[in-house]
């Protein structure tokens, strides 16, 4: 597609601000006016469409899918949040670990258990710790309090979570990954930690190096969408 326009700026609309292209306002992917909370985040929008040469690279606007996304999913149909967040509670990766006598555990309990910890003691919320592979349900008191916080989220912190829950497969590390000033690769090494393992023992892929660092930028990309929006 060719570049149709000439100005991109910034403006207050519809209790919101909206990237304008030569004085129109953008919708979403969906038909919606593309209202975003902030305005560091229009900003942030505003640049992926200034960056555009004589044609227009639709991979090259990921922080406007997240925008849209938020908007057409999220606002569209609240209850797709807790349908598609919740579950990575249920299997999260910091609650599964190796066999006590594994060397494994030993790392799985230094880098893992303070970040669970950590987490259960800002929420009010109590995960199972499992050795082996058979599941252990989460309390139903903790899906409760879980569901309370995703319910007073925002549509754009929860496309933000949906992201970071499915790249960690973990709700608690997509939950950290959120709070103002966190260590995205040290949350995404917690997140691989197994994978840095096996590593350690058989030696890397390529190609696998290459998916993760691919990952990793996406980890990144949805922890600077929560920013923008907050």
């Amino acid at each position: 597609m060719k570049r149709f326009y000439k100005e991109v700026t910034q403006a207050p609309q519809d209790g919101g601000w909206r990237v304008l292209l030569d004085g129109r306002g953008i919708k979403t992917a969906g038909g919606r006016p593309q209202v975003l909370p902030t305005m560091t985040m229009a900003e942030a929008l505003g640049a992926e469409w200034a960056a555009q040469g004589e044609e227009i690279d639709t991979a090259t606007f990921p922080l406007r899918d997240l925008a849209d996304f938020a908007l057409d999913a999220m606002v569209g149909d609240p209850a797709l949040a807790l349908r598609e967040i919740l579950p990575y509670a249920e299997t999260d990766t910091l609650c599964y670990r190796a066999d006590p006598e594994d060397a494994l555990y030993q790392r799985q309990l230094a880098v893992w258990e303070p970040l669970l910890a950590g987490i259960e003691a800002r929420h009010g919320l109590a995960f199972p710790r499992v050795s082996g592979i058979l599941h252990k349900p989460v309390p139903p008191e903790t899906l409760a309090r879980l569901e309370a916080i995703l319910a007073k989220q925002d549509a754009f912190a929860l496309a933000a979570l949906r992201m970071l829950s499915s790249l960690a497969a973990s709700l608690t590390i997509a939950l950290a990954a959120v709070e103002p000033g966190a260590d995205a690769e040290a949350l995404w090494k917690a997140a691989n930690l197994e994978e840095d393992w096996q590593v350690e023992l058989w030696g890397e892929d390529w190609e696998a190096a290459e998916r993760r660092a691919a990952r990793f930028e996406a980890f990144k990309l949805a922890i600077r969408f929560a920013n923008l929006a907050r």
